[in-house]
């Protein structure tokens, strides 16, 4: 059996834009375009997980989270169940990681190279008008 993962991420929106980052060279998946988070780790809810990410990546806070989706996806060596929280950026991204940051307005999002994972969540968010 495969193992499970659970990630957290935010989907950030600020004047109709999303922050994303680009994962870096190294881990699974480098190079494309996500949503900042990351897994969960067993002692913590989803909330504390996603605080916990959102201020290692980005050196800032978050507010007001909100589940937006839940979903799942398997890859060849694992399954990923993800779940996405619409919230509110408090401070300045910063890109603790090195990673790449960027404002992605919601018209170009299907441009930008996502995770298969992330497909359930680019159509909704490009399907809907903004809030």
């Amino acid at each position: 059996m495969k193992p499970s993962v659970i990630v957290v991420a935010a989907v950030i929106e600020r004047d109709g834009s999303f922050l994303v980052a680009r994962r870096q060279a190294g881990v699974h998946l480098e190079g494309y375009w996500e949503f900042p988070g990351g897994k969960r780790l067993p002692h913590e809810t989803e909330l504390e997980s996603l605080c916990r990410e959102i201020r290692e990546e980005l050196d800032a806070d978050i507010d007001a989270p909100e589940k937006l989706l839940s979903c799942a996806h398997e890859y060849p060596d694992r399954i990923i169940e993800l779940r996405f929280y619409r919230c509110a950026l408090v401070g300045t991204a910063k890109p603790m990681l090195g990673q790449e940051l960027r404002w992605v307005p919601r018209a170009e999002l299907t441009r930008l190279r996502f995770p298969p994972a992330d497909a359930e969540l680019i159509a909704r968010l490009c399907g809907q008008e903004s809030r």
